[in-house]
């Protein structure tokens, strides 16, 4: 490889890192772990890295069964010329956009040693030397490489909504170490919406009292998430959205309405009409209470106002609002929301943060000095930097949506097409993931978010070069059992939740079925004669189904390959899998008769079963090298297009592959 960094873009080697480094050498050395293993840091570092180094220390013998209990533990003192991991930091960081995160990681024949500018940088790199872990003939080591390593983007957020479905401590904890293991460095919290507002207020105690259905967070359980997140380098940004989204806030203190009616929590998820009155001054001085003593909770330098899905009926269909609009000749109601916006920002400057917005807020008039986060289009996003705003990008990174990884993997905030000037990708702060919380609840939660944030974290830290989507799902299905090892739930909720479906039955039939489905995306889900409130079951079988399954996603793949080279170990393989799907309904109609909740995935289970029957007809045409006749064909081509209707909103996702096989044996 030379004696030179290279980028890890160029390297075959990726290891199972992720997000992938700037640049990396490989050597033939290494460090063996064993117990006399020692940890030194020397510099000036913040006390969260010694904590981090503990929790580093703890997770390692938690992965290679080793007792590390003879550290001479962590100095400030010494040379650590004598340790095995030596981690020198030059100053404390600071929890800010922008704060160095680059470190250096050296593991030589002798020695690992960790440089960085700051413990934040640090932290970052026991990551990197977390998955690094390889096992050998002589058991457990750190492998030979020397990495140069920065993130591409400052802002690496994930947005966590509390507020559609309230999350408990425990779980936006698990949620920021994972996080941390994949080095994002921003929680985005949504506060409050239409459904509740989630944070204790002291000054408006009925925002808790009758706007939260009594699940909230106190100001000391805030602290402590942000303590929790800054240990770990984790700005957090709370959001609280206004003036539309705010049925909850309305329903507590409704003489800030633009409408005089009865308020009442909405139960529904959507888009709904109540909106704030911008034209009461007596809104003003409330908010500035409100968000100062908000604001106090949230050290970081930002604070996001929402701003977003504002119908406009309320002012439109209110006279005394009516009439202000035309007194200030304001055309359209999106101008009544930019006054608003105008005199929210100084308010919002009162309390020393900078203000967010969702691109509704992005209207002529509105100040530059307001980030624009984007998700309704790249137009939006693109234009907020050619008004020379600052910009975060959230659209393509909607995980909620159930999209595959390989979707998100592929949105970059600074494409090569976009043709961005380089003042323009000056104002891009980088991008968020958004868990938006209707279809999910704390015990679904994570299998939503983890591992595919994991590809979003990589686009955002890595070069833009990382982009080989093949080596992305083969390091993103060793991630996963990694998050899954520090504590994350997305694969173990699964297991109880089909034991409880089939009411403690033997889940092998389900789990087959289940392994190929998943359920409808965008937001499907909640489309039907059945619409989901806040209190609807999410134990169902749209609920144990998660996106971007390997199954599927592994044999469609088999099957690609298999019709552009034939060989008989992929024919072998195919058929075994096929074999199993069609065999597995008379299992799956043994459950139906204890399991009366499992009757909608009854339809699915019998479409995979002839689809794969139809898999297996079309293997032997093609294997026997002849062409199926046209009444065969058609008889396919009718359960394909069942195959493809939705069951207990899930869908199944081997039906193009199983299309595939049968144009083959039709001789297309």
């Amino acid at each position: 490889m030379g004696s030179c960094l290279v980028p890890f873009g160029q390297v075959n080697n990726t290891y199972n890192l992720m997000p992938v480094p700037a640049e990396l050498k490989v050597n033939d050395s290494g460090v063996g772990i064993t117990q006399s293993f020692s940890v030194s840091v020397i510099g000036n570092a913040h006390p969260r890295l010694y904590a981090e180094a503990s929790r580093f220390i703890r997770r390692l013998s938690n992965k290679t069964g080793i007792f590390l209990d003879k550290l001479g533990f962590i100095t400030s003192s010494d040379t650590g010329i004598h340790t095995t991991l030596l981690i020198k930091v030059e100053r404390p960081g600071k929890l800010k956009l922008g704060e160095d995160e680059s470190y250096s990681l050296v593991v030589n024949s002798k020695q690992v040693v960790i440089t960085a500018v700051t413990d934040i940088g640090a932290i970052r790199a026991l990551e990197t030397l977390l998955q690094l872990v390889s096992t050998g003939d002589s058991g457990y080591y750190f492998p030979g490489v020397v990495i140069n390593d920065k993130p591409r983007f400052a802002w690496r957020g994930l947005l966590l909504d509390v507020a559609l479905h309230f999350m408990p401590v425990d779980e936006v904890k698990r949620t920021l170490d994972g996080m941390a293991a994949v080095k994002m460095n921003v929680l985005h919290l949504h506060l409050c919406n239409d459904q509740g507002f989630r944070v204790e207020s002291k000054l408006f105690p009925r925002l808790q009292q009758v706007a939260s259905d009594g699940v909230y967070y106190t100001q000391e359980d805030i602290r402590g998430i942000v303590s929790y997140a800054g240990q770990r380098g984790i700005r957090v940004v709370p959001e609280f959205v206004v003036p539309a989204h705010t049925t909850a806030i309305l329903t507590a203190y409704p003489e800030f309405a633009s409408v005089k009616r009865n308020y009442k929590l909405q139960r529904y998820f959507g888009v709904f009409d109540p909106v704030m009155d911008p034209t009461n001054e007596k809104l003003y001085p409330f908010l500035e209470k409100l968000f100062t003593e908000m604001s106090s909770l949230f050290p970081d330098d930002y604070f996001h106002i929402g701003g977003d899905e504002n119908t406009g009926k309320d002012w439109e269909s209110t006279a005394h609002i009516k009439a202000f609009m035309q007194a200030h000749a304001m055309g359209k109601y999106m101008d009544l929301q930019t006054y608003f916006n105008q005199r929210l920002l100084p308010i919002i400057r009162k309390t020393g943060k900078i203000m967010v917005g969702w691109d509704e807020v992005l209207q002529p008039g509105v100040p530059k000095d307001i980030v624009i986060e984007s998700w309704r289009g790249n137009e939006a996003y693109y234009n907020s930097l050619k008004e020379g705003h600052k910009a975060i990008l959230s659209f393509g990174y909607y995980i909620d949506l159930i999209q595959p990884a390989s979707y998100h993997y592929m949105n970059d905030p600074a494409p090569d097409s976009a043709k961005l000037t380089s003042d323009e990708k000056s104002l891009i702060l980088g991008g968020e993931a958004t868990m938006w919380s209707e279809m999910v609840t704390p015990v679904t939660v994570d299998s939503r978010i983890w591992p595919r944030t994991a590809t979003i974290a990589e686009r955002l830290w890595s070069p833009q070069t990382v982009n080989y989507v093949d080596d992305m799902y083969r390091r993103l299905d060793i991630v996963s059992l990694q998050l899954e090892a520090l504590g994350i739930q997305h694969l173990l909720y699964k297991e109880a939740l089909m034991r409880q479906l089939t009411n403690g039955q033997d889940t092998k039939a389900l789990e087959i079925l289940v392994n190929v489905l998943e359920p409808l995306k965008i937001y499907d889900r909640n489309e039907g004669d059945t619409m989901y409130t806040v209190f609807s079951p999410f134990t169902k079988l749209a609920d144990v189904a998660t996106p971007d399954q390997a199954a599927p996603r592994i044999f469609n793949k088999q099957v690609d390959v298999f019709l552009a080279n034939p060989s008989p170990v992929l024919e072998k393989t195919i058929i075994e899998k096929l074999t199993i799907w069609k065999e597995n309904d008379a299992q799956f109609k043994r459950l139906l008769r204890n399991s009366p909740v499992l009757e909608e995935a009854a339809p699915l289970s019998e479409n995979l079963s002839a689809l794969a029957g139809a898999g297996l007809e079309a293997m032997q045409y093609v294997h026997d090298h002849t062409k199926a006749g046209a009444d065969w064909v058609q008889q396919k081509s009718t359960l394909i297009t069942k195959a493809r209707q939705q069951g207990g909103r899930c869908e199944i996702q081997v039906v193009d592959a199983m299309e595939k096989l049968i144009k083959k044996a039709a001789g297309e």
